[in-house]
């Protein structure tokens, strides 16, 4: 197989994202470097040779910044500094300038909508008093009933619970995801600014892409008012685009980088609105990780995703999974069943026009619900070449059939599968074109064919094999039984053109 890179666009040419295929690394459990336990920036240095040849275009960190780690790296408590136990500057710097002699790009997340507990600013609000600028870069009100003991609305936090804690003092702070994670007022203009500072810094480090975590959370309903549901207040205000355009302007002066953000919970005329001229580039549509394994679900979930963004001028961008996510060969179903179906919805994916989103493992087909467990790399002794640590999050001993070393060797296997689908989406003449066309197909299945390039991808959820329509078959995700598509798969075809 060729060397993915040479396929690839110059990292500093505009507009790569559009087309783009993403690939989110879990930082802490993709592979360690210094043995310690714990994945690091040197480990992913390390394995870009594996990136490259599995034929990704770009990288995403999940947070690697300074961090007690109370909720996996996102809550920070200082955006502009390497994580000690992850690396360092010069090590992130080494990674980014390998990963693009790969012509892999280098994407970042970061958090803005809230701080770290630990951060310096909120351990200054905490011990200023109350009214205190110190104070006015958070939320912090006075409670309702006797002497201010219940929370200032009923607003709750999406892991569950009030959005609100109490300090000493008796004043409440306001956190959507959790009292480790104290919310910023992005009324407050120190606040902007220091992100604006903090934006400067990674993309002035040569990163070519900014995701914004809990994009949709940034602002905030001035009077903060009980909302009639409790939770979901706090998203989606209208303030926050005010707050992506003052990111976007700041993204438009370096041309090569992309803005993606985290959108979720909203309609679809409402997340269109995330995508409008001067906002973000790109927005994974979160309906089609939800959707059910069943072709008429499926078929109207990326319907409506394509409807949704047409009127913007964005690509629509997919995913199927992410570090907060079971992994798809579970969520599909249990052993073979989730595999086969998590390998046809690959095909099903990687398909699509637009941008996509790969999370870390999945190209391996491996199950469980907890997506933050090493990636096995090679041996047949967990923790599988992760590290000489069993680390955090220990390694099944069953997936020694699963390692990365293992399944180079299968021509069968799941990463051959993606290798070879990423290879066609990447070179194919077929793999082109913006539209998506319906064919008629039998119950429990669809057909998609991009236009104008002429790629079919077939579908099977039903029970039984079913027949595709006539062409050359480029590839299934499981053998084709006497020219059908069998149950639980996926095959892409190039068939003649229609008049």
């Amino acid at each position: 197989m060729r060397r993915a890179a040479a396929r690839r666009t110059e990292p500093t040419a505009p507009g790569w994202w559009r087309t783009a295929v993403f690939y989110e690394i879990f930082v802490r459990s993709f592979a360690d470097f210094d043995g310690d336990g714990v994945g690091d920036l040197e480990g992913i240095r390390g394995r870009l040779g594996y990136l490259d040849l599995l034929g990704v275009d770009a990288i995403r960190l999940t947070p690697f910044y300074l961090s007690p780690m109370a909720a996996d790296g996102y809550d920070i408590a200082g955006p502009r500094a390497v994580d000690p136990v992850l690396g360092n500057l010069d090590t992130f710097g080494a990674l980014v300038a390998e990963a693009h002699g790969y012509g892999i790009r280098v994407v970042v997340d970061l958090v803005p909508n809230h701080t770290s507990d630990k951060h310096t600013w909120f351990a200054a609000a905490l011990a200023a008093r109350p009214g205190s600028p110190e104070r006015d870069r958070y939320h912090f009100r006075d409670g309702r009933g006797e002497a201010g003991a219940l929370p200032p609305n009923n607003w709750s936090a999406v892991g569950g619970g009030p959005a609100w804690t109490r300090a000493g003092d008796g004043k409440w702070f306001l956190h959507l995801f959790g009292p480790r994670q104290p919310d910023l007022n992005w009324a407050n203009p120190q606040v902007p600014a220091d992100f604006e500072r903090t934006l400067r810094f990674w993309l002035d480090r040569g990163v070519d892409g900014i995701q914004i975590a809990a994009a949709s959370a940034l602002a905030k309903p001035r009077d903060l008012a009980p909302e009639a549901q409790g939770f979901g207040a706090g998203f989606d205000v209208e303030g926050v685009h005010d707050v992506h355009q003052m990111i976007r302007k700041v993204l438009d002066e370096y041309p090569h980088a992309v803005l993606l953000g985290d959108i979720g919970g909203v309609t679809d005329e409402r997340f269109a609105r995330y995508l409008r001229p001067g906002e973000l580039h790109l927005a994974v549509n979160p309906r089609l990780a939800s959707t059910p394994f069943d072709a008429d679900a499926l078929q109207a979930s990326i319907g409506r995703a394509l409807a949704t963004v047409a009127p913007t001028g964005a690509p629509p961008a997919w995913a199927l999974s992410n570090h907060d996510l079971p992994r798809q060969a579970s969520r599909y179903g249990d052993g073979l069943r989730g595999l086969n179906r998590a390998r046809a919805m690959a095909l099903v994916l990687l398909g699509l026009p637009g941008a996509l989103s790969l999370y870390n493992g999945e190209e391996l087909g491996l199950p469980g619900e907890d997506p933050r467990v090493p990636i096995p790399w090679e041996g047949n002794k967990p923790p599988f070449g992760f590290s000489t640590l069993p680390g955090n999050w220990p390694v099944p001993a069953e997936w020694a059939t699963l390692t990365v070393e293992t399944q180079l060797e299968d021509e069968s296997s799941t990463l051959s599968l993606y290798r070879r689908a990423l290879q066609l989406r990447r070179e194919h003449p077929a793999c082109t074109g913006d539209e998506v066309e319906w064919y008629g197909a039998p119950p429990g299945c669809f057909a998609y064919r991009r236009r104008p390039g002429g790629l079919v991808c077939a579908l099977n959820t039903s029970a039984a094999p079913v027949p595709v329509p006539r062409g050359e078959v480029l590839l299934s995700s499981a053998p084709m039984v006497a020219g059908r598509l069998p149950a639980d798969a996926a095959a892409w075809l190039v068939v003649g053109q229609r008049p």
